[in-house]
């Protein structure tokens, strides 16, 4: 992986991040339970490419 790709998977990640803040913050403010079920699927979702991220991060690190 190329400094770029690593920098670049790392912004990913902290994407992820802010992704999931507001998720969390959406759903604490919801009432619509149809709703609050659709964004924590999108919670899980988004969580789930973080760790792939994050495992690809640890991988890559792990190879050097």
């Amino acid at each position: 992986m190329t400094q770029k790709e690593l920098s670049y998977t790392e912004d990913a990640v902290g994407h992820e991040n802010s992704i999931i803040s507001i998720l969390e913050d959406s759903v604490k403010n919801l009432e619509d339970e149809d709703l609050i079920s659709f964004m924590n699927e999108e919670l899980q979702k988004h969580e789930q490419t973080k760790q792939r991220l994050i495992n690809l991060l640890e991988e890559k690190t792990n190879e050097w």
